[in-house]
């Protein structure tokens, strides 16, 4: 039990700092910006949001939205007791929540494939992102197998994959504006010092969405995910302060998190429709896949002669 608990919070650590890269170079960048009092209330109040409320109360939510027929104090409850009842609603409910997370997080790695520009680890990435234009025709194809597949199973397997959808979408425009917003952040002598915090703090939040949900393909036990990626976004804060420049030079960690959320997101939609899935199995995909990635950012330092300077 403890060696099982002990695989999965060390998985849960690792995916929520490489899936959190580009919140952290986002906050250092604009931090920069502020006067070192402001940098510190950030830090220590962000801290408290980000791990106490964001990522301690996001997983509660989500499983309350999938469970209707439970009220907040029973997910609450059942987090830390063995309630049969309400265990037993949990786990009808839980072919929905990975349903939705799944779909959520694999649209998530899509739209990083097709459209985003990156630093190409392999040649396929290249020629994919040359043809962005067939994301959102490949996106609606996969839509419409997973709905139609899940009216067979169950209506509201479907229900649950078209949320996962409009959670995509709305979290994705979000962040789509982030990078122009960072620019006018940085740029902008006009915007008070709060009004940076502020947004800083509301970005983190749609950022930790994909942390979160990817969170429920490791486990659904809450109290495990609040470890996990509450560490996680404690180990992301100090890299904000004190190490951000240096991650950065690692340039294929964000296609590791890609590529690792992507399986997430296939585990998840495979689980809801019956498949079984070992503990470990996802765990040691997001330990792997950073090592990869990793070893090929190193690589490129080290080609570079940047390596000993970095």
């Amino acid at each position: 039990m403890f060696f099982s608990a002990a695989i999965i919070i060390v998985g849960l650590i690792v995916f929520e700092i490489i899936s959190s890269i580009d919140n952290a170079i986002v906050n250092a960048h604009v931090l920069r910006t502020l006067p070192e009092k402001y940098r510190k209330i950030f830090l220590f109040w962000g801290i408290l949001f980000a791990v106490f409320i964001v990522r301690g109360l996001l997983p509660f939510i989500i499983i309350w939205i999938a469970n209707s027929d439970l009220s907040i104090m029973q997910v609450i409850t059942a987090a830390f007791s063995q309630d049969s009842a309400v265990v037993e609603s949990l786990e009808k409910s839980r072919p929905l929540l990975l349903l939705s997370g799944g779909v959520y997080l694999f649209l998530v790695f899509l739209g990083w494939f097709f459209l985003e520009e990156k630093k190409y680890a392999f040649l396929v990435e290249g020629f994919v992102h040359k043809q962005g234009v067939w994301f959102y025709a490949f996106s609606s194809i996969f839509t419409t197998a997973i709905i139609f597949k899940s009216i067979q199973i169950n209506p509201y397997l479907a229900l649950a994959a078209s949320i996962g959808v409009s959670a995509f979408f709305i979290t994705d425009g979000f962040k789509k504006n982030a990078e122009e917003k960072e620019k006018e952040l940085t740029s902008s002598r006009n915007m008070s010092a709060w009004s940076k915090i502020i947004y800083l703090e509301v970005l983190d939040t749609s950022f930790s969405i994909d942390g979160v949900i990817g969170a429920f393909a490791f486990t659904l036990s809450i109290p495990l995910i609040i470890i996990g990626n509450g560490i996680g976004a404690f180990v992301v804060r100090e890299l904000t302060v004190k190490g951000i420049d240096r991650i950065a030079k690692y340039e294929y960690l964000k296609n590791g998190a890609m590529y690792s959320i992507g399986f997430l997101g296939t585990i998840m939609i495979l689980e809801s429709f019956g498949k079984h899935f070992p503990f470990w199995l996802a765990p040691l995909n997001t330990c792997l896949i950073l090592a990869l990635f990793l070893y090929l950012s190193i690589r490129e330092l080290k080609q570079a002669g940047d390596l000993n300077r970095s």
